[in-house]
Parts: C-alpha cells; sequence; structure tokens
C-alpha cells in the first residue's frame, strides 16, 4: 500500500515538472496576482462537484452542483470555472476585462493538459491510481492558489487626478 502512495506522489511530481510554469497555481502567481485584482467568493467546496457554464435567457451562468452564480460575460464564467474545479472558496478576478478572455483560455489549458497527462501516466494502471493521482495535483493546486490569496475586495486606485498648477508657477509674459 505505501508502494502505491510512493507511485502517485512520484507520478504528481512528474506532472508537476513536465507543467512547469504552465500548472494552475503559477499562471495565478505569476500573471494573476501582479495585477490589478478584486477578490470574489465562489464558495466552491473542496469535495468534488459538478461544474458547468450554462447559457440561459438570463445570460452566462456557472453552475456549482446546485448553486448558480450569473456571470457577466462567458470568459468571465471559463476562468472561475476552472477554480470552481479546484475547490478554491476565494479568488482574485483581474480587474481589466479585457485579460480575463487570454487568462480563461491559459487556466482551462493547464487544467485539460494536467487531466491529461493524469491520464497519460496512469494509462496502463488501475483506475484507483489515476483517481488518486488526479486528486492529489488538485489538492496541490488547490493549496497553492489558497496560499496566495484572493486579494482586496477591492482594488487600489493610486491617481492622482489634482490638475492645478503649482502655487510657485507663475504666468508667461
Amino acid at each position: 500500500m505505501a508502494e502505491r502512495a510512493l507511485k502517485a506522489d512520484d507520478l504528481a511530481a512528474e506532472v508537476k515538472q513536465l507543467m512547469g510554469d504552465q500548472l494552475i497555481s503559477a499562471i495565478y502567481r505569476d500573471r494573476i496576482r501582479t495585477i490589478r485584482t478584486r477578490s470574489y467568493k465562489l464558495e466552491a467546496t473542496a469535495k468534488k462537484t459538478s461544474v458547468e457554464v450554462m447559457h440561459t435567457l438570463l445570460g452566462v451562468e456557472l453552475k456549482i452542483g446546485k448553486r448558480r452564480l450569473l456571470c457577466p460575460d462567458l470568459a468571465t464564467a471559463r476562468y472561475l470555472s476552472v477554480f470552481a474545479r479546484l475547490g478554491v472558496a476565494e479568488v482574485a478576478v483581474p480587474y481589466d476585462i479585457t485579460q480575463i478572455s487570454r487568462l480563461a483560455d491559459d487556466l482551462e489549458s493547464s487544467w485539460f493538459r494536467m487531466m491529461m497527462l493524469t491520464e497519460h501516466l496512469t494509462a496502463t494502471r488501475s483506475e484507483r491510481l489515476r483517481g488518486k493521482l488526479a486528486n492529489l495535483l488538485i489538492a496541490d493546486q488547490q493549496s497553492e492558489v489558497v496560499a496566495l490569496g484572493a486579494g482586496p475586495a477591492i482594488p487600489e486606485f493610486n491617481q492622482n487626478t489634482r490638475q492645478r498648477r503649482p502655487k510657485y508657477w507663475t504666468k508667461p509674459r
């Protein structure tokens, strides 16, 4: 039994090494948390639930288990769905909506690549090992994203809007 646990850990390390900077946590750390974001309470549970992006008459919704969250657009729903699959309760969402679509593409690609590597590395092994490896990877990515945090609820706006002339300035003659 200890041999199987060791094998799953070894395979998880191999998947992480193969993916490198394309891991969800690496994308979150390097490309999302470095820009201006706002926190979003996703309240996804850590246990495995179904996550689905739905198109309804009211717009785009993200269905997590039995709950439905209204999303402003498809890109935001896709972005949040990756973190819902990880079971993250609170996540940082970029304030600049033009960046969300590209980040959603990268996060979804990372998710599916991680799952494909899991399937590939355990093709000749048992279904139990495949599930254990997937759960290890998901738990690892979840803990790393949670450790990075979601940031402030409202982003900081550091803008100087004063357009007054300095007092020492004099009119040109």
